[in-house]
Formats: C-alpha cells, sequence, structure tokens
C-alpha cells in the first residue's frame, strides 16, 4: 500500500497526461489543414492517455485521473470517502498544469489566440460544437459518466481478467468522445474541465458548474447500477 502522498502524487500526473494528449490533441492537432486528425483522433488520444497512465501508475493509485471516477468509486464501496477530497484536489491541480504547458505551446503559434480558440473547454448552447442544447449537454454528461463508471467497475472486478482493465477503460473513453465531442467537446470528468475553463475565463466559468454536477451524477448513478446487478443472490440454507 502506497502513502496518501505518494498516490496523490500519481493522481496529478495520471491528470496531467491525460489533459495534456487529451485536450493537446484537439487544441494542437485537430484542425490542421490537411494533417489534423479530427474527432477521431481526438477521443484516441484520450483513450490513449487512460490506457497508458493506468498502466503506468494505476498499481499506485487505483488510477482515477477523475473526480467523477473517485466519487462513483466511493458510491461503490471501493474507495473510503476520505480521500476524496485530498485525490480530487490532486486531479485538478493536475489538469490545470497540463492546461498551462498547453497554453505555452499554443501561445508559441503565431496568430494563436486563446479565448477565440475555446482551448478545448467544454460548453453547452453556442458553446457547444454542435450547438447542442443545455438539456441534451446535460443528459449527455450524465449517461456516458454512468457508461463510463459501469465499464471502471465491471474491468476491475476481482472476477474480470487480471491485468487488462486498461485496455477496455481507454477504449471505453475513446467511444464515449466519438459519440460525445459534437455535443459538449466531452467532459465526464470535472477536472479535465476545470484546467481548460480557467484559462479561457468567461463563459467557459460559466458553464463549468454543469461538467461538476453531471459527471458526478451521472458516476454514482453507474456505480449503483453496476452494484445492482453484480450483487450475488445469498443462497439459501
Amino acid at each position: 500500500m502506497f502513502s496518501l502522498s505518494k498516490r496523490c502524487g500519481a493522481e496529478f500526473f495520471g491528470t496531467f497526461w491525460l489533459v495534456l494528449g487529451g485536450c493537446g490533441a484537439a487544441v494542437l492537432a485537430a484542425g490542421v489543414p490537411n494533417l489534423g486528425i479530427g474527432f477521431v483522433g481526438v477521443a484516441l488520444a484520450f483513450g490513449l492517455t487512460v490506457l497508458t497512465m493506468a498502466y503506468a501508475v494505476g498499481h499506485i493509485s487505483g488510477g482515477h485521473f477523475n473526480p467523477a471516477v473517485t466519487i462513483g468509486l466511493v458510491a461503490s464501496g471501493r474507495f473510503p470517502s476520505k480521500e476524496i477530497l485530498p485525490y480530487v484536489i490532486a486531479q485538478v491541480f493536475g489538469a490545470t498544469a497540463a492546461a498551462a504547458v498547453l497554453a505555452c505551446i499554443a501561445n508559441g503559434q503565431v496568430g494563436f489566440a486563446l479565448q477565440a480558440s475555446h482551448f478545448a473547454a467544454n460548453g453547452y448552447g453556442v458553446y457547444s460544437p454542435g450547438k447542442y442544447s443545455m438539456a441534451a449537454a446535460l443528459l449527455t454528461e450524465v449517461v456516458m459518466t454512468a457508461g463510463f463508471l459501469f465499464v471502471i467497475l465491471g474491468a476491475t472486478s476481482k472476477h474480470a481478467p487480471a491485468g487488462f482493465a486498461p485496455i477496455p477503460i481507454g477504449l471505453a473513453l475513446t467511444l464515449i468522445h466519438l459519440v460525445s465531442i459534437p455535443v459538449t467537446n466531452t467532459s465526464v470528468n470535472p477536472a479535465r474541465s476545470t484546467g481548460p475553463a480557467l484559462f479561457v475565463g468567461g463563459w467557459a466559468l460559466d458553464q463549468l458548474w454543469m461538467f461538476w454536477i453531471a459527471p458526478i451524477t451521472g458516476a454514482i448513478i453507474g456505480a449503483i447500477a453496476y452494484r445492482l446487478i453484480s450483487r450475488p443472490i445469498a443462497s439459501g440454507n
């Protein structure tokens, strides 16, 4: 068992990598003329960040990299509630540090305007990539995060094949992005949303509440649903 400080350090670096890799793909590579990776490339980038860091530090901290995942694991009975706050602080700091590095890199391009680019921030209404409504965005984030937690809990179950959990978890995050990038730019992770929003400011901070409430709500729903179906029936005597 690693100390809490080491586990929080692992969460910091894991979340840093997730935001730098996923949001970095969106900001730096998605729209390059003739070379851009598009939505599919961004979706793969987010999935790969989780997969790689889950293998790198998952054995240290559990590989949450996401406040909604941490809270969902508490709801499922797999993580102590007393450690929510230090984990979430480490995740938010990691996301913010990654956004700062990404901003420095992006500002190295002539003509780059951080606020005008939206900097991979999450949004709804006029700030949704597909101009989806607040209700559609809210539903998307709740359902996608619930599904994500469901996959995480199943893949990390003691009854699942050992050593393979990062693969379905990374693929699940890729799938989630393929579906929901047009709706909200995909959050399912309050820390991932907070980092870019702090640099964009304005509308991104005004809408940030949704990208905390919806993923956390979805994570709790996913945790409860998994507990309901995975609980064995007690055998009679």
